[in-house]
Parts: structure tokens; sequence; C-alpha cells
């Protein structure tokens, strides 16, 4: 695993926007602009890719520890911050809202949850099974034959 890819997790699952991290880099005194940042995240045979160094990620998560526990000196608590993140994260408006799937007349007996199914209706008939017990058992066509290769048995 790369550093790149290291970076790329840390930012999906701490939910932190390039404006995020810069800020997080400098909070250790490093100093990155957001297109240098954005060249970590692209795709290794992009042209625009750039190898994450060991320093940027060293200094990454220096300043991810002083942005989610604070300092000493004014101590912040870790999920709070995980939470004001995700709160930031703008949601998607969309034009109109997924309906609540309701059960049809047809689907009744199946959307009734944990009550079980009526004796009544197709379902609870129950699916028709040949007997075969009075028929003969069928002989194999292959003990019939009788296999010539061309070669006398003495």
């Amino acid at each position: 695993m790369t550093n790149n890819d290291i970076l790329k997790k840390l930012r999906v699952a701490l939910m932190l926007r390039d404006d995020q991290i810069v800020e997080i880099l400098e909070l250790v005194d490093f100093r990155i602009s957001k297109s240098e940042l954005g060249a970590f995240f692209r795709a290794e045979d992009h042209e625009n890719y750039m190898e994450c160094g060991d320093q940027v990620l060293r200094n990454f998560l220096n300043g991810l520890v002083i942005h989610l526990r604070g300092t000493k000196e004014n101590p912040k608590n870790p999920n709070d911050v995980l939470a004001k993140h995700k709160a930031e994260i703008p949601k998607k408006e969309t034009s109109k809202e997924r309906p609540e799937f309701k059960a049809s007349a047809k689907d009744a007996e199946k959307g009734r949850g944990d009550q079980t199914p009526s004796k009544s209706g197709p379902a609870a008939k129950k699916p028709f099974k040949k007997n075969n017990s009075k028929t003969a058992p069928k002989v194999q066509v292959v003990e019939k034959v009788i296999y010539k290769n061309g070669k006398n048995k003495k």
C-alpha cells in the first residue's frame, strides 16, 4: 500500500475535503496548495499524478492528531470533531423523494410479516406430487444390449 493509498483512505474515512486537509497540514507548519494535494488523489496513470512522499504523510498524520485531539492546553473530543465533519457535508437535495414501498393486494399474504399465512387461497395448497409406487421400475437399456466389437471369444 502506497502513501497515496493511505492518504486517500484516511480522507474518505474521516470525510475530509481538500481545504480541510490543507488546514490540517498548516497545524504543523507544512504548507501545500490544493492543486498539489489533488495530484496525490489522481490515478497513477494520469499525467498530473504525483507520488506522496513520506514527509507529506508524516506531517499529515501529526497534524491529524492535533486536529482531532487538540493540544495539551486545549484538548478536544475526537468524536465531536468527526461529528462536525459529518454535519458539514452538504446533503443532496432531490426533486422527488423516494416513495415508501407499500404491498399491493397480490402481496398481502407476503407483506404481513410476522403473521402466519391464511389457510385459504392459492398459496395454501400443497404442490401436486406424482405417486410412483404403483408403476414398475424402469429397466436399464444398457443391460439389454450385447456388445460385439468384432472379436470372437472362445
